[in-house]
Order: C-alpha cells, then structure tokens, then sequence
C-alpha cells in the first residue's frame, strides 16, 4: 500500500519546512493531485515563523493547487478562552503577537519542561478545526522521517495510550524517506524555501529562535540576524523571576531556559568569534510538536 494515499477524515500538519512541504507533495500525487473533501492541510502560525516561511506556505498552495488552512489562537475574556482563527497569507501574524498574548494570559514563560506554547499554539488550534467541522476523532499526519526513528516512535506511544482523538500517521517514515530525499526533491524543484539549507536542515525554520533549538544553532542564527533576538528579550524582560532570592532585586527576569543564557547574553555570545568547523556538534536541540 502506499503510504501518502491517506484515508480521511484526515489533517495534514503543514509545519512549514521542507520535510512537511515534501510530504504534502507526495500525498498530493498519492491522490492524483487533488485532496479528498475530508482531507485538511493545516498551518498553525505562532507569528514568530521566518517571513519566508509564510512565503514557501504560500507558495506551496499556489504552485500546487492544494487549499491551505491558516489557523492562529485567539485568547478572549469570556469562555471559551481559547479559540481558532481562520487567517490568510496577507492576515497572518509576523511581530509574535498569538505567542506574546499567550505568555501574557499565562503570566509566564514556556520551558523545556512545559511546552504550552506548542500546546496551545500548534495543537489545540488544529484539534478546535477539526472538532469545529464535527469530527470526533481523525487522523493527524505529521511530517516525520525514517531517520527519526524516536519521534516517530513518541508518536506511536500516543496512540497506543489513546489520549488524543486522533491517531497520527508517519507516511515519510512509513516510506523510509530520509533528509537527503527531502534534499535531493527540492534542490531539483521550480521553487523552494528561501532560508540557508545546511545539509538538508533550516536552522531558522519555523519558529525562528525557538529556546528548544541548540545554543550553538541559536547563536548562529543571531550572527545573521541579530535583530532576531528582539521579541524573546522582550518576553523574557516583561516576566518577572519571582523566587526569594530575586525578590526586589534588579535583573529578576524569567529566561525561557534555566540551564543556558538569557537571550540578550546569547547576542553577546553570537559577537565573539567561533571557529566555523564543528560548529554545530553537540548542539543539544530538543525535539517539538513544530517539526521542520
């Protein structure tokens, strides 16, 4: 059988990247080129996403013929809270605002340890557009590969414990397709996304300096675009640490990550030279929901 051709209902998470955009072009061809009506490509915008990620989502839409769904939270007053948002290539949040509005409800930052921000800005959002549509349950398929052996394996964990209603499918595992098939199909494509491709990763891809990322792939990225770092300062300096030892002291700020620097010190870091070999190794990035 072949793994692209899905059986709805189902949702398609659109990350953004690469992988998720080679997957979405080989479930297209599965089905000869058009989606059945109960088949939805999602794309969750946090607002923190590259501009040239919401120009590749946009582009794979037109290129291909395929209706993609934007979808961002909203937060209100009243219940519910958390809601769902239709928005549009030209609609669609680029200066953080779902994210910033999230910390903001929270009163805190999210961590390694507590990922609300995936949660609520990726998950929960594509779980509203599906219910909204009447589904109970569904199919979610997400843009893993066959050398991602132990995220797909989480998934597979998922859906044993049946705690979601759905149940994920991995079709690029499933097909045994790698990073360098991902390479190879959009190295020979009509267009493609417009950030650097390193061995077949996009350091800035989707959201851009997501404290899950490596250090060494962080500061790399401020070495480019220092400007970057903005927004997460902000974040970070608007959050108060709030323990005994900082109470009432100056520089009592949260940081995103306890075991590395704030992100203005990671723009100090970023200005002092680095020797480009082995640049990246052992650059402890941690997995997410928001997948290249």
């Amino acid at each position: 059988m072949n793994p692209y051709k899905i059986e709805g209902p189902a949702l398609i998470s659109f990350s953004g990247g690469r992988t998720s955009g080679y997957m979405l072009y080989q479930i297209l061809q599965a089905h000869g080129g058009e989606l059945p009506p109960d088949l939805y490509v999602t794309f969750a915008n946090t607002g923190k996403e590259m501009p040239e990620t919401l120009d590749f989502v946009r582009d794979c839409g037109e290129h291909w013929g395929v209706k993609i769904h934007w979808l961002e939270m909203r937060i209100f007053d009243e219940r519910p809270i958390y809601r769902t948002e239709e928005v549009t290539y030209e609609t669609a949040a680029r200066n953080g605002e779902p994210f910033a509005a999230l910390i903001d409800r929270k009163k805190m930052l999210p961590n390694p340890m507590m990922r609300f921000c995936t949660t609520e800005l990726k998950i929960m959002p594509m779980k509203r557009f599906m219910k909204e549509r009447g589904y109970k349950d569904w199919y979610n398929v997400v843009g893993l590969r066959y050398d991602e052996p132990r995220r797909v394996g989480k998934q597979k964990r998922a859906n044993e414990s049946g705690a979601n209603p759905w149940e994920s499918l991995t079709p690029l595992y499933d097909a045994k397709a790698t990073l360098i098939d991902v390479f190879k199909f959009w190295e020979t494509s009509n267009f493609d996304l417009n950030l650097p491709n390193h061995g077949g990763k996009t350091l800035a891809g989707n959201c851009d300096l997501c404290f899950l990322k490596g250090m060494k792939t962080t500061t790399s990225i401020l070495k480019e675009r220092p400007d970057l770092a903005n927004w997460w300062i902000e974040q970070e300096h608007k959050i108060p640490k709030l323990t005994q030892e900082t109470l009432g002291k100056e520089n009592n700020m949260a940081t995103f990550r306890k075991d590395r620097p704030s992100y203005i010190e990671l723009v100090d870091i970023s200005k002092q030279p680095e020797p480009m070999d082995d640049m990246f190794a052992d650059d402890s990035a941690m997995s997410c929901f928001c997948h290249d």
